[in-house]
């Protein structure tokens, strides 16, 4: 018992002894660095190490720094370049979907339109038991092709001859005349003439006497409008040119070539110049994609139609007439409105101008702006459709505001207005069959009155959100009218054919029997 308490204490004596001796080691370690430090040299090649290991990380950073803004510089040049390049050469462009976050709204629209067509089959194979969609409404809407393409024939080939060979005619000998003024009023008369008969009655005629369906009639009156402005552009930009210029005895003034002519004719543009901005070739898988959209926008709209609007406005004109129910139905077409709006614009201002822009190289492409953030109604004209703001802009105001001076400015910016809004109600006049001044009220009043009320001067997210409201109200108010219209001339025929019998809208008299 004594060995084993005596063995336990010189263990421990043992262990202690050898903790004594690291805790001297590492004293004796700590001083002799200590000691090293203190001594000046030591100390200073201390310093010289830090200061070079320092100076290392930094010019690391710093070059990594300089490196990442030399790429971002670099860049940026590039992209400034390109820009201007573009912008001296006359590309102008208005591509869509150089934001990603529209291009995520696209794929909302496509999955809303595979809802419209599931929500469609389902409701034919309740009510009919079959899957098979019924697509006569569009059938009967394109109706009667062969009659719109003889007239559209008839239409271009006189634009196409005419108004290019007076114009030439008239150019060639204007200064060799004996009788100059006296020329120009003759051969004028004569072309205006032409001009109204052919590309002025000709199209309503044919359009009233062969009864084309709706959609017949836009593809009609659409391109009256068209190959009118088109002819008025070419000579409005030739005639000055005639009468500055200065030739010698036996000169011949050179006048634009027939090919020139014949491009403009087809390019997405109504504005004429000699020559556009062309791009180096022809993406034709471009062509083809924008060409099936538009195919995928008629389907749309045919599903908007028959999903939203028909059975909601095919027995309206049957019941009673209430306030009500105008109201309602107004708010209930809002959303197909604004649907139609959106369809309009994707599948003309987008898919069909850039699909004939890629097929002749034409490289100015703005054929809109961002109009969706506009938070004016002013800069909304401006940007909705920059083809025909182009136009009203070169030859309907900056000419009135030479011919009536620059005080006369607001007067000039209101015939704009009612030009537009008149254009606007007879292409519907004629495509739809009846006369219903829906749209002119809301362009030539209400488009007027916000113009002066909601210009440039609003900025701010909240303006955006009204003109959006505004939009919303103004599509579904054109809807719900100009369809129970429709269906007012269906249920209620004229029975006297007077000029107050055909102007006054059916719908505000036509009431169920009894």
């Amino acid at each position: 018992m004594n060995e084993c308490v005596e063995e336990s204490k010189v263990r421990e004596r043992k262990k202690q002894s050898k903790e004594n001796s690291m805790q001297n080691a590492a004293a004796n370690d700590s001083a002799d660095h200590g000691n090293d430090l203190d001594h000046p040299i030591a100390w200073k090649k201390h310093i010289e190490d830090m200061k070079v290991e320092l100076l290392d990380q930094f010019k690391g950073h710093l070059s990594e720094l300089l490196d990442r803004a030399a790429e971002e510089s670099i860049e940026s040049y590039s992209h400034y370049k390109q820009v201007t390049k573009s912008q001296e050469s006359g590309h102008r462009n208005s591509e869509l979907f150089e934001n990603p976050h529209i291009k995520t709204i696209y794929h909302m629209f496509i999955a809303l339109f595979i809802v419209f067509v599931v929500s469609t089959m389902a409701v034919e194979f309740i009510d009919e038991g079959r899957l098979i969609l019924d697509f006569d409404m569009l059938v009967y809407a394109f109706g009667k092709f062969p009659r719109v393409f003889v007239t559209w024939i008839c239409l271009f080939l006189y634009t196409l001859t005419v108004p290019y060979k007076a114009l030439d005619m008239w150019g060639s000998s204007y200064q060799l005349a004996r009788y100059p003024r006296l020329a120009t009023l003759a051969l004028g008369l004569v072309l205006v003439v032409g001009q109204v008969c052919v590309l002025g009655i000709y199209p309503i005629y044919a359009v009233i006497h062969y009864q084309l369906p709706p959609a017949s009639r836009f593809i009609v009156i659409l391109e009256q409008l068209r190959l009118a402005m088109k002819s008025y552009s070419y000579i409005r930009e030739n005639v000055p040119k005639v009468w500055k210029a200065k030739r010698s005895q036996g000169e011949v003034l050179q006048m634009p070539a027939f090919s020139c002519y014949l491009y403009f004719l087809f390019c997405p543009t109504l504005v004429y110049r000699d020559s556009y901005p062309r791009t180096p070739k022809i993406r034709w898988k471009y062509v083809a994609l924008n060409f099936a959209q538009v195919l995928g926008c008629l389907f749309y709209l045919y599903f908007i139609l028959v999903r939203l609007c028909i059975p909601v406005f095919t027995n309206m004109s049957k019941q009673p007439f209430s306030t009500k129910t105008l109201v309602l139905s107004i708010f209930n077409a809002t959303l197909p409105g604004i649907f139609i709006l959106l369809l309009f614009f994707y599948s003309f201002l987008h898919c069909w101008l850039n699909a004939f822009a890629e097929m002749l190289r034409f490289g100015d492409r703005m054929f809109y702006k961002d109009w969706w953030n506009s938070t004016s109604f002013a800069n909304y004209y401006r940007t909705w459709n920059v083809v025909v703001h182009d136009w009203l802009y070169n030859y309907t105001y900056t000419d009135l505001v030479w011919i009536l001076g620059k005080r006369f400015r607001v007067a000039a910016m209101l015939s704009v207005f009612i030009l537009s809004a008149v254009v606007h109600e007879y292409v519907l006049t004629l495509c739809l069959g009846y006369f219903y001044p829906v749209m002119f009220c809301l362009f030539a009043i209400l488009g007027v009155f916000f113009n002066f009320i909601f210009n440039d001067s609003r900025t701010g997210p909240g303006w955006n959100i009204m003109m959006w409201v505004f939009l919303f109200i103004g599509q579904g108010i054109q809807v719900c009218l100009y369809c129970q219209e429709w269906y007012a001339q269906i249920h209620c025929p004229v029975t006297e054919r007077h000029f107050w019998a055909l102007v006054t809208p059916r719908s505000w008299y036509c009431r169920p029997e009894a």
